[in-house]
């Protein structure tokens, strides 16, 4: 199929996809109010076309953290996404450094961080989840700093799973669900041969090196609904701001409440994020919540977002709104599932052309000239 936008490798992704796969990554919460509201929120963010504009020299790149990078945009976490393509943590990691952009792995991803960080040119950063085994988020981040990692990003938005409907329908959760994945399996052969027999071992990488024994995918929710951490609070938070020196972000934050609290433990950034709209379905798309929280801090942190992002002008948009950079989680895992490493290089370039294109039209040349000066009155009302 002729793939010309974010959309197109979701389509693709679809069709190479087991459904109890695709259905993990392409849903949410509930009803999914919030996962659609993520996207129509930011789609109603209009923007001013400015003409005769004197756009020359336009420059994408932009500075986090004392770092130059070539694209406003992260590679986010996303768990699994070594079982969308054989070894996709390793996949993203390379595209990520020949794009000049950084990719930050998930705690439960497929691949280890040592196998991560041997396929990246780059420096990584990591994604760290609030779990109840405080011995393993140690090593992990002993691990991540062994490997060169620079930035942690601390997942705070993800206690307990959200209740997620459509992985009980699709079979990653569930009564038979082993039954029905492997009858799914039998039934997308490229995905099969690639990730089911080609990308073996299927568990938890970095969870297994901590054990010593593999941890399956068996039960992947399961294991995720046993481990995380309902009762930690911001208070107990401070011996991981003391044990790791770099550049700590906190993502999850919807609130200028929490975000103050973020800047308090002494984080440098935050993602204003709904996890993709996958935890708590009626909370306020990221469109509506990041300029609250732009105007409650200011400067005090560096705000990443997410959520919705499906193209170059919705990057723009999240800037516009208050963001200094944008993650990108399922169109990192679309173009991934679609076409590996390739589609994952093609959609940064995807992004960066459709950005180019909307810099110029509405006449600012560099990233660092985004701001709510280029939107129009119409803002987000769902």
């Amino acid at each position: 199929m002729i793939i010309s936008r974010i959309e197109d490798y979701r389509e693709a992704a679809r069709r190479r996809l087991p459904r109890f796969l695709f259905d993990y990554i392409d849903g949410g919460a509930g009803a999914e109010q919030t996962l659609a509201a993520n996207i129509a929120d930011l789609a109603q963010v209009r923007l001013k076309q400015r003409v005769l504009a004197h756009v020359e020299n336009l420059s994408l790149e932009t500075e986090w953290f004392g770092r130059r990078v070539s694209l406003p945009v992260v590679l986010g976490p996303v768990g699994l996404t070594g079982m969308f393509w054989r070894r996709g943590e390793a996949a993203v990691a390379r595209a990520a450094a020949a794009a000049g952009v950084p990719y930050a792995p998930s705690t439960v991803s497929v691949c280890a961080i040592e196998e991560i960080a041997a396929q990246s040119a780059a420096p990584l950063w990591f994604q760290l989840y609030v779990l109840k085994d405080r011995g393993f988020m140690r090593s992990v981040l002993e691990r991540a700093q062994e490997v060169g990692v620079t930035t942690l990003v601390f997942t705070v938005d993800l206690p307990v799973i959200g209740t997620r409907w459509r992985d009980a329908h699709s079979g990653l959760a569930g009564p038979f669900k082993t039954e029905r994945q492997l009858f799914q399996a039998l039934g997308k052969p490229a995905w099969a041969w690639d990730v089911g027999v080609c990308g073996r071992p299927h568990d938890l990488g970095n969870i297994s090196h901590y054990l010593g024994r593999r941890t399956g995918l068996e039960d992947y929710l399961g294991w995720i609904n046993a481990n995380m951490d309902p009762s930690i609070g911001w208070s107990d938070l401070e011996w991981l701001r003391n044990f790791w020196k770099g550049p700590l972000i906190i993502k999850g934050v919807l609130t200028p409440e929490d975000a103050r609290d973020a800047a308090r433990l002494g984080a440098e950034a935050i993602v204003v994020s709904n996890h993709g709209g996958r935890q708590l379905d009626g909370a306020a798309s990221t469109a509506r919540a990041l300029p609250k929280i732009r105007d409650a801090i200011g400067d005090d942190l560096l705000i990443f977002a997410d959520s919705g992002v499906r193209s170059g002008v919705d990057v723009l948009r999240m800037l516009a709104l208050g963001a200094k950079g944008v993650f990108l989680g399922r169109a990192q895992v679309f173009a991934l599932a679609a076409r590996g490493e390739q589609g994952v290089r093609e959609m940064l370039e995807m992004i960066a052309q459709e950005m180019r294109v909307a810099m110029t039209l509405t006449g600012v040349s560099s990233v660092e000239e985004i701001d709510a000066s280029i939107l129009d009155d119409f803002q987000p009302t769902s």
